[in-house]
């Protein structure tokens, strides 16, 4: 039997081990997809840290499933786990039997948002499709925190305060630069700027990826959180007499929407250029 697993940050939850161990027989065969899934809105800083990280998960997730001697091997995707999955039972052979779709739980998967689940079946035509939900924060610990900064990206305030959220545990950080003008196609300084704030913070070791956004922060935010899962938010701006984001009350607004704690850094004006 070959069974097809989808998953990505869900790949190397136990429960998802589980599943697939629920169907071993003789002549078990597997394969894991990660589809790794570009934003609709900007565009990626450093995109290549995204395939990355979910080809070091699909590399556990294989090891996992080699020590129990199940037949495995996968590959990360570049696209929308729909068309992952089209194209998987297009291409694999043998011809694939039964799938496996692993997500974070309802209120944080935005596959389910996107009522991934369904349309995989409509594309899996007759084959059983399981629905397998991995809690990795309860199962591993990692949090995943979205921080949304523009002028102040590279403010002290902020970047030490990442810098202590990563000392306390296991944490993951994206961050989401929404720019001003959403005519525009380019945003050079804004790139720079995030460029340079990724690059310090991996280079102090910690789990970074940045993403230029347009143009509104609370929509880029709800944006980002449709494509990821988002335990936290950390928001930083100017002085209020400074910040239109403060004055769209936008740390209120997001506490409100998402239902995830907010913390608020103010920056001093004079941030690195």
């Amino acid at each position: 039997m070959h069974l097809l697993v989808v998953a990505n940050e869900t790949v190397t939850g136990r429960t998802l081990i589980e599943a697939v161990e629920r169907h071993r027989a003789a002549d078990l065969r597997v394969t894991v997809i990660c589809p790794v899934n570009q934003p609709r809105r900007g565009y990626v800083v450093y995109e290549d840290t995204r395939r990355a990280a979910a080809g070091r998960r699909l590399d556990r997730t294989l090891s996992m499933l080699r020590e129990e001697g199940i037949s495995a091997h996968g590959l990360v995707v570049e696209s929308d786990p729909i068309t992952a999955v089209r194209d998987a039972l297009a291409q694999l052979e043998p011809p694939v039997d039964e799938l496996i779709v692993a997500t974070h739980p309802q209120q944080k998967s935005g596959w389910l948002r996107k009522n991934v689940i369904d349309r995989i079946r409509d594309v899996a035509g007759s084959r059983p499709v399981e629905h397998v939900v991995v809690d990795v924060t309860a199962e591993t610990g990692q949090q995943n925190v979205l921080v949304i900064a523009n002028e102040t990206v590279l403010g002290e305030a902020l970047l030490d305060k990442v810098k202590q959220r990563a000392q306390r545990g296991n944490a993951s950080f994206l961050i989401i630069s929404p720019q001003s003008d959403p005519s525009e196609g380019a945003h050079p300084e804004a790139e720079r700027r995030l460029k340079r704030a990724v690059a310090e913070l991996r280079g102090a070791g910690i789990d970074a990826h940045g993403q230029v956004a347009h143009p509104d922060p609370f929509s880029a935010a709800l944006e980002a959180m449709r494509e990821e899962r988002v335990d936290e938010i950390i928001v930083s701006t100017f002085g209020p007499e400074k910040s239109g984001w403060l004055r769209r009350d936008l740390v209120e607004r997001l506490r409100s929407e998402t239902g995830v704690p907010v913390e608020h850094v103010t920056a001093k004006e004079e941030v690195p250029a």
